[in-house]
């Protein structure tokens, strides 16, 4: 009916704030010594990409939600848009968004916790293979 709603929802907030953090966000670099001897910098995953993840993610769910419920005819092009409004059936809309399009924010969410996890990880293990690198000279 109207689950698609929720995650657009957020992905509608992820957006203005990835755009709120990116403008007062500073690149943040890492000195990267190789083994041949020559130094680089490296630029660190700055926080708003990562926002901007979680914000992909949930306009591509939220979009083919919505592609999903145009093509069984629960969302029409004419007002009020949703045929559960318009049969009187707001009440089960109400909760299904509240049932179906919550859990499938949070899911989308816990997916991008997951991801920054193992982008943390990789890029704390490189940072600390180049240092035993280093040492090993």
């Amino acid at each position: 009916m109207a689950c698609f709603l929720v995650p657009a929802a957020e992905a509608i907030v992820t957006t203005i704030v990835t755009k709120v953090v990116k403008s007062t966000e500073k690149e943040e670099k890492v000195k990267v010594y190789l083994s041949d001897g020559t130094v680089e910098e490296v630029k660190k995953v700055k926080f708003s990409a990562k926002l901007k993840w979680l914000s992909n993610l949930l306009w591509g769910g939220s979009a083919l939600l919505a592609f999903e419920h145009i093509w069984h005819g629960e969302v029409v092009p004419f007002f009020p848009f949703l045929t559960a409004v318009q049969n009187g059936e707001t009440a089960d809309m109400l909760a299904e968004m509240s049932s179906a399009g919550v859990t499938m924010a949070v899911l989308v969410t816990a997916v991008w916790v997951c991801m920054l996890i193992v982008s943390s990880i990789i890029e704390k293990r490189a940072v600390r293979e180049v240092k035993l690198s280093r040492e090993a000279l």
